[in-house]
């Protein structure tokens, strides 16, 4: 049996080493801030007679301040368009943006301000800050995954609340047998970074 090992693989495994150091490298000596907003989405899931439906909102802003080896720097501030939202149909599009809903008129932008980030290991992340929905803010945990490739890199995480605790759905929408209480809010931000300035 020829036990010699090819040259050739080696060289090719000192190469991929080096490609992915230089990889991480880049990573934690960037900061990430411009969120391309074409390629993201923010998103929702509930329940409505107990069948799963989904949507998402058109217009929102996200400025980020994310560098992996300076965590206790990031900062992240998510403004969302609520008559932006497309829920699949026209109906109840024109129906969700009224008083007993969102409110639009009085309450047009739902917003997220993070105030700390907290590693938890790999690229998993623990966004703390406050949600605020119709004139009514809560503390919330959001849990994040952060993956990149050079200088372009993804955030992805989910929160679930409850739609009564922000006034969503008044009145005879408050029965949470026809709209269930808990919603699922999705996001997914495409960024790109710049080299931090030493």
């Amino acid at each position: 049996m020829n036990t010699r090992q090819n040259p050739m693989s080696g060289a090719l495994a000192k190469l991929a080493a080096t490609f992915l150091l230089m990889a991480v490298g880049v990573a934690h000596g960037m900061e990430f801030r411009q969120v391309l907003t074409n390629d993201s989405e923010v998103s929702f899931a509930y329940a409505q007679m107990g069948v799963p439906l989904d949507g998402k909102f058109g217009k929102f802003d996200a400025q980020l301040s994310f560098d992996p080896a300076k965590l206790d720097k990031a900062q992240a501030k998510i403004v969302i368009d609520i008559a932006s939202i497309d829920t699949g149909s026209d109906e109840a599009n024109e129906e969700v943006v009224g008083k007993p809903w969102f409110d639009t008129a009085n309450h047009p932008t739902a917003t997220f301000v993070a105030s700390g980030l907290q590693s938890l290991g790999g690229n998993r992340y623990q966004a703390s800050g406050k949600l605020s929905i119709k004139g009514r803010t809560q503390d919330v945990i959001v849990p994040v995954t952060f993956s990149s490739a050079g200088a372009r890199g993804q955030f992805d995480g989910s929160l679930d609340i409850k739609r009564l605790d922000f006034a969503i759905g008044e009145g005879i929408w408050s029965d949470v047998g026809t709209v269930a209480n808990e919603i699922q809010i999705k996001f997914h931000f495409v960024v790109t970074a710049t080299p931090n300035k030493k």
